[in-house]
């Protein structure tokens, strides 16, 4: 059964519509005061003994600790509460569960980063457009604000007690193991050596030419999901196609045969063409209105949508928080895993 500390949490998150416990307090106030004194903390691992950044890194430790207390209960409430109890009040942990989140891998992200554009651009929406309580407030405190509504959709009708991590890219996440991990399969792949894989086709560039707005999912089994950007997608495509790509041909000859050396293998097939093919233009004013490129996918043991749709906002915080005022992400026509995945997050 949940513990008197959790129900106490419960209560604080749903305190009134316009009045919130001490433990939901703390959250906003943490992410308000983060939010306000994020240009102070530049990149923290150059600057160690700035008064200013140590306080900020304080603060951070402070909020994701709380946020990791939340998630923790949402998957205790799922597991422990009786049956109408749960379905009474599912949604709206889930909902808070899903935004905190994205919110503690965003200010694990401002960590890490030297912010040049202005963080929070000015807010364009109506007020009457938030959504009310805990959540609502906590959305209009990350870049992206009302924007995430865009990916609304219901919660799972039978819910789910796995408690996920979401998280920048770290630097030991470029190794084979967690690549295949992020693939869409969900698996590792037999390959030849050499070979290449689903996910450095989907990834490969990503983590090469734009690792620091690389975002990954994990969940008890692992690596789960991940959500990749660029922020100036014109100059990100130039360099893909200039270097990025004939490198890999290099490394991935055409002649490489896979199909014909592992039966079966029609998606490391599949890659070996992609590397191969000249990759189609993207027209100028599309570059022009959408500046910056995007690219999720999650594994299918992933059947929680609340944890994708954290995920694109988490990436789209990161994205707007250094200037860019649209995304786009190509997909092939013929890619229905993808496809999928894309209309179901909405």
């Amino acid at each position: 059964p949940l513990t008197l500390e959790e129900v106490r949490m419960l209560v604080e998150l749903f305190y009134l519509p316009y009045h919130h416990g001490p433990q939901a307090q703390r959250l906003l106030e943490h992410l308000q005061w983060i939010r306000a004194n994020s240009p102070s903390v530049g990149v923290p691992a150059q600057s160690p003994s700035s008064h200013g950044g140590a306080q900020w890194r304080g603060r951070a430790r402070s909020f994701q600790q709380l946020c990791a207390q939340t998630c923790r209960l949402h998957s205790r409430f799922v597991r422990s509460a009786g049956r109408a109890l749960l379905y009474d009040l599912h949604s709206y942990l889930w909902d808070i569960r899903n935004m905190l989140l994205a919110a503690s891998a965003f200010v694990l992200w401002l960590g890490c980063q030297s912010i040049t554009a202005p963080l929070f651009p000015g807010e364009d929406a109506e007020p009457w457009v938030r959504r009310g309580g805990l959540f609502g407030e906590l959305q209009a405190l990350l870049p992206v604000g009302n924007s995430c509504d865009l990916f609304y959709h219901p919660p799972p009708l039978f819910p789910s007690h796995q408690l996920y991590l979401l998280r920048p890219l770290r630097p030991q996440d470029k190794g084979r193991r967690t690549l295949a991990a992020l693939s869409p399969t969900g698996c590792d792949q037999p390959r030849l050596s050499g070979a290449p894989t689903l996910a450095c086709r989907l990834l490969g560039s990503f983590l090469s030419l734009s690792p620091e707005y690389t975002f990954v999912l994990e969940d008890e089994g692992g690596p789960c999901g991940y959500a990749a950007g660029a922020l100036c997608a014109e100059g990100f495509l130039r360099e893909r196609d200039s270097s990025w790509l004939p490198a890999v041909r290099h490394q991935y000859p055409q002649e490489l045969g896979v199909s014909d050396l592992i039966p079966g293998q029609d998606v490391l097939e599949e890659a070996l063409l992609f590397f191969h093919a000249e990759p189609p233009a993207v027209p100028l004013p599309v570059l022009q209105r959408f500046p910056s490129l995007v690219q999720l996918g999650t594994a299918p043991r992933v059947l929680d949508a609340g944890a994708s749709r954290s995920l694109a906002v988490c990436l789209l915080s990161a994205l707007k928080a250094n200037g860019s005022w649209g995304v786009f992400c190509q997909v092939s026509a013929t890619d229905h895993q993808q496809l999928s995945f894309y209309s179901k997050l909405g």
